[in-house]
């Protein structure tokens, strides 16, 4: 049996514990019971024979318990790595004009729902030569020229910028003697006729991208009225018109190559037999073509130079993308070899890499919605829906991720037309290949839920910049995607599973730190007057990640000042809930002389406040600085008044019980990462000795006083029962024990602790770990 066993987690109940005194042990989260709990007449308790609330009753549990907890601390620190970085300046570098070669490939670029008329004709004999110094074999180069040899076509399948284009050139050029013809690609397949086709020659067709749709299926102008009766099927690209356009290749001793982009399309191209994948090849091999170009006539040296620049620490993370595509690289060499001329400085070389990522992201959403209406625009809107879902979750489960994509479509699908909501595609692109569209893999993860990890199929962005890059240009590039995506978050910070609300929650706050004025008004005042745990919890993440932000962070704070003083008990829990995470109050002793401000204003046995309170100041506690809470907590209960006391009592049950995983703030503090399993007293002893006594201290006294004995007694077992089955939290137990066996009653306390626990029918403590114990409590005997 695990620890998991042994003790209570914020996700579960407690009472597991020994009873004490013959009594059932309620005051540790569970509730004692009685005749109106089971008897017959349980429906009809008068509200006078309700046992009062104690705020000692929920100890030990994180405000949004029985909802899913807070999760694993390996949750948020993958969020905040994700979001992290903030976007610069909204400049672009886009090569190409849309119809030249550059680098390793064709550049067309399609913007705003514009696309440049193409006239068909050769390709120039200077581009295919300039090809031939350049172009890198991409794997399966051999087999593609045999295919194509054989069958006259070659349907080329891959991602945009991946190399599809000058591969397909380098093989029509080779074949053919550099005598390449392009076909205008808004002639279908089935209607190029024979004429078109030059004798000998190559020709490539590059199929536009139609995110899905067939591709004679009519289009409908926005101002339109639908149209819903039925029509005939539209006619797809089969194998059958794929043979018809090799035979008139044969016929003519031409060869032709078909590009399509990865999709549904590019799935039944690849299981018939004129379809192969097109990978990317190496962008390393490509840099280093460019580069030898470039830097022909250059002193010796400057090519290794300019190598050595590329590889350098900042340039790589400037550039934010794991592996560069061919006409990526082509570019980086332009800038390297610029900068190796002395054409750039390092900090515009910097600049300059910086602007991959934001080109990839406005090349996704550039006129994503053309034509305007559905059902026209659903694939794109849904590949849309995808990215942004991936920057949110990037590196989470590919199910989550898929499924937010799928409520984020709804959203943007409804916004564009809100007469005709869509339905969901049952069998559309299959989960290998749908990554594709985000730029991003599969892999295998694992996922923290706090109490333990489970591995999961995970997603995540080809490059640790694209995340931050995809938010910035939505929020700041399109107003009107702002409301659905707001709403999309909001609901997905009402999910009770952390691995989703903590996300979602994270992201909305970076998003409020770039627009205040809309991110508050719109996501996070919506969920803080929500009468739900999980929204204000999620708002309270959202507030204080905002806050990091030292421009924002002001009217973070007036915000919460407000909030603390109004009568509403939801804005004033999600205050509480707020000041754990520090970064509102800027200090560890400012957040909690702000949690101080709202609990001497409420009354000693609220039970929300000092519950939410408590949770905080654990939280606090966990953050880095425990040694600020500790002397912050000896002055409440010197301060005498109730409801600071009642405070500090909960606080250190909460260290007795809640595992440390859970109590994750939007700070790193890497010392307790070793001890994310065991409870936060156990973390503390581990890795601060020196508060040991303090620690002790209060603890002793909140198993003397009298409202909070029986639970701190609970608390205390579950934490001996964990202890006894982990060896290294033994040692730092029985060194602590002493510290809490001052007295002789205190001796006496402990040790009929220690004899329940051995005793235990059901779940009796090993006996050698009970005998250490026993002995520990020996040595505080007063002397």
């Amino acid at each position: 049996m695990s620890d998991q066993d042994d003790a209570p987690t914020p996700d579960e109940p407690k009472g597991d514990g020994p009873s004490h005194g013959g009594e059932s042990s309620g005051a540790a989260g569970g509730e004692k019971p009685g005749p109106d709990k089971t008897g017959p007449d349980k429906g009809e308790a008068t509200a006078e024979a309700q046992p009062e609330p104690s705020p000692f009753d929920r100890a030990g549990r994180s405000p949004v318990d029985g909802v899913g907890g807070t999760g694993g601390a390996g949750t948020a620190r993958a969020a905040l790595r994700t979001l992290a970085p903030r976007p610069s300046g909204p400049s672009y570098e886009i090569g190409g004009d849309g119809q030249i070669y550059q680098g390793n490939q064709f550049v067309t670029q399609f913007w705003a729902g514009a696309r440049p008329e193409l006239v068909q004709g050769p390709v120039p004999r200077e581009t295919l030569q300039h090809l031939d110094d350049v172009y890198c074999e991409v794997p399966g180069y051999r087999q593609m020229k045999d295919l194509l040899r054989s069958h006259r076509l070659l349907v080329l399948c891959g991602e945009p910028g991946s190399g599809r284009k000058a591969t397909a050139l380098a093989l029509l050029s080779e074949l053919t003697g550099h005598q390449v013809n392009r076909l205008d690609p808004r002639h279908r397949v089935d209607e190029i006729g024979t004429e078109a086709l030059e004798p000998g020659g190559g020709h490539l067709l590059e199929l536009p991208a139609e995110d899905g749709r067939a591709e004679s299926e009519p289009r409908r102008h926005r101002d339109e009225p639908r149209d819903d009766r039925p029509r005939p099927s539209a006619v797809r690209l089969s194998e059958l018109h794929l043979d018809r356009f090799s035979q008139q290749l044969r016929e003519q001793e031409a060869y032709g190559v078909v590009l399509v982009e990865s999709g549904d399309l590019a799935d039944r191209m690849l299981r018939g037999r004129y379809g192969m994948y097109c990978p990317p090849p190496p962008s390393d091999e490509v840099l280093h073509r460019h580069l030898r170009l470039l830097l022909r006539g250059e002193p010796e040296g400057a090519l290794e130079s300019a190598r050595a620049v590329a590889e350098r620490p900042e340039v790589v993370k400037a550039l934010g993308l794991d592996a560069l595509r061919p006409r990526e690289a082509a570019r980086l060499a332009d800038h390297l070899a610029q900068r190796q001329k002395d054409e750039l400085t390092d900090a515009q070389l910097l600049d300059r890499c910086g602007a991959f990522v934001r080109a990839q992201a406005r090349t996704w959403f550039a006129g994503a919605d053309r034509p305007g209406a559905l059902p026209e625009a659903l694939p794109a809107l849904s590949a849309t829906a995808f990215r942004i879902a991936v920057a949110v979750f990037n590196g989470s489960a590919y199910s989550i991720t898929a499924e937010a994509a799928e409520l984020l479509t709804w959203e943007l699908s409804s916004t564009l037309d809100p007469e005709h909501p869509p339905g969901r595609r049952l069998f559309g692109t299959h989960a290998e290949s749908r990554p594709v569209l985000a730029r991003s893999v599969l892999e295998d993860g694992e996922l923290d839920l706090g109490a333990a990890k489970v591995p999961v199929r995970a997603v995540r962005f080809q490059g640790d910049a694209l995340a931050t890059a995809v938010l910035g240009e939505i929020w700041h590039g399109y107003h009107n995607v702002r409301g659905p995506v707001a709403r999309w978050l909001r609901s997905l910070c009402d999910d009770p599973r952390p691995a989703v609300w903590v996300r979602a929650s994270i992201a909305a706050g970076v998003l409020c730190s770039w627009d205040w004025i809309y991110g508050f008004g719109e996501l996070i005042a919506p969920m803080a007057s929500i009468d739900r745990a999980v929204p204000r919890m999620a708002a309270a993440t959202a507030l204080a990640e905002a806050a990091r932000d030292p421009r924002v962070k002001p009217a973070v704070v007036a915000v919460l000042k407000e909030w603390a003083s109004d009568g509403n008990d939801e804005l004033r829990e999600t205050v509480l809930l707020t000041h754990g995470y520090v970064l509102a109050a800027g200090t560890v002793s400012g957040s909690l002389d702000a949690l101080a401000r709202v609990v001497r204003t409420r009354e000693a046995g609220d039970v929300d406040m000092i519950g939410a309170s408590a949770f905080s100041v654990a939280r606090l506690l966990a953050s880095g600085d425990p040694e600020a809470v500790i002397r912050k907590l000896t002055d409440w209960l010197e301060d005498g008044r109730l409801n600071l006391a009642n405070l500090v009592l909960v606080s250190m049950l909460n260290t007795l019980t809640i595992r440390t995983t859970h109590l994750w703030g939007l700070r790193d503090v890497p010392e307790l990462e070793p001890h994310a399993a065991r409870p936060l007293l156990v973390a503390l002893l581990a890795t601060r000795p020196g508060l040991a006594p303090a620690l002790g201290a209060l603890l002793r006294h909140t198993l003397s006083t009298a409202r909070s004995g029986e639970a701190a007694l609970d608390g205390l077992g579950s934490l001996l029962r964990r202890a006894a089955k982990d060896e290294e939290a033994l040692g730092h137990v029985c060194r602590f024990l002493p510290l809490i066996a001052v007295s002789r009653r205190d001796r006496d306390r402990l040790r009929g602790l220690l004899k329940e626990l051995v005793g235990d029918r059901d779940r009796p403590m090993d006996k050698r770990a009970a005998g250490r114990m026993w002995d520990a409590v020996a040595e505080g005997a007063e002397r």
